[in-house]
């Protein structure tokens, strides 16, 4: 949810203008049904772009399958966008560097039965979230976080968000090139505790490793790509536990930015 991108957020807005959001159906957004299109998502964001005010192009930010969304937005609203920050992102290439047992395609993901929210889930999921993840926040705002992750409604988001994956990554691989921006892939090495309920830690490792692969990829593909692995994070904590990670990623783009905006201006005069 948004709120788990705060010390980000704060980090960032020292830099430039900032805003987090939450999703249709995610922590303190309006209830909607869920999985939804990267059409749908991306449509609303633009709106809620335009609504905020701030002038385009924007450097937009994305953690996973958020990342996705990041991903479609640049390919519908090319000229709206400045730069690229993916975080751990969810990519239409994933299969190409999986094992078998790993690839999104083999695995029946539109299938998969949600599961029930029980108390034992609940208190797995309590856990997990207090291992670590939200240390860096103020107290306060740590149990608020953290309740609403747990809450009836949002405790199964993740799951239920990411029900259509394969249909996104199809609108992914027909929508077109992404635009010729500075991005920057950030990646989360260490094996989280909340990573082990659905896999083991084999099957993680290879699927770092796999994803690894695929986000060097990433990077090489863009004319101006970088790709940051950081050992001390995982593919969930990296947005709370390495804000500092993503301020410097954002600081880094707005340089580029800068720097070729300089360029250009030299080459007009």
């Amino acid at each position: 949810m948004g709120l788990d991108y705060l010390l980000s957020q704060q980090r960032v807005a020292e830099l430039s203008s900032c805003v987090i959001y939450d999703r249709a159906g995610t922590g303190w957004s309006e209830d909607a049904d869920l999985p939804r299109s990267a059409g749908e998502v991306t449509e609303e964001l633009h709106d809620l772009l335009r609504l905020v005010g701030g002038p385009a192009p924007h450097i937009l930010i994305g953690h996973s399958l958020g990342a996705a969304y990041v991903h479609r937005y640049a390919q519908r609203f090319p000229t709206e966008v400045a730069a690229l920050v993916l975080v751990e992102p969810a990519h239409p290439d994933w299969d190409t560097y999986m094992p078998d047992h790993l690839k999104l395609a083999l695995n029946q993901t539109a299938d998969l039965a949600v599961p029930e929210v029980s108390e034992d889930l609940v208190s797995l999921a309590r856990g997990q979230l207090e291992a670590g993840m939200f240390d860096g926040f103020p107290s306060d705002l740590r149990e608020l976080l953290i309740n609403k992750h747990l809450s009836p409604e949002r405790l199964l988001v993740g799951i239920k968000e990411g029900l259509n994956v394969l249909s996104v990554m199809d609108e992914l691989r027909a929508g077109g090139p992404l635009p010729d921006v500075p991005l920057i892939v950030l990646s989360g090495t260490a094996i989280g505790p909340e990573m082990t309920v659905f896999q083991t830690e084999d099957n993680l490792r290879e699927q770092i490793a796999g994803s690894q692969r695929l986000f060097d990829a990433i990077a090489a593909s863009a004319p101006h790509g970088q790709h940051r692995s950081l050992p001390d994070a995982s593919h969930v904590s990296l947005p709370m536990t390495r804000p500092d990670a993503i301020a410097e990623a954002v600081k880094d783009v707005l340089h580029q930015l800068r720097l070729t905006d300089s360029q250009t201006a030299g080459h007009s005069a």
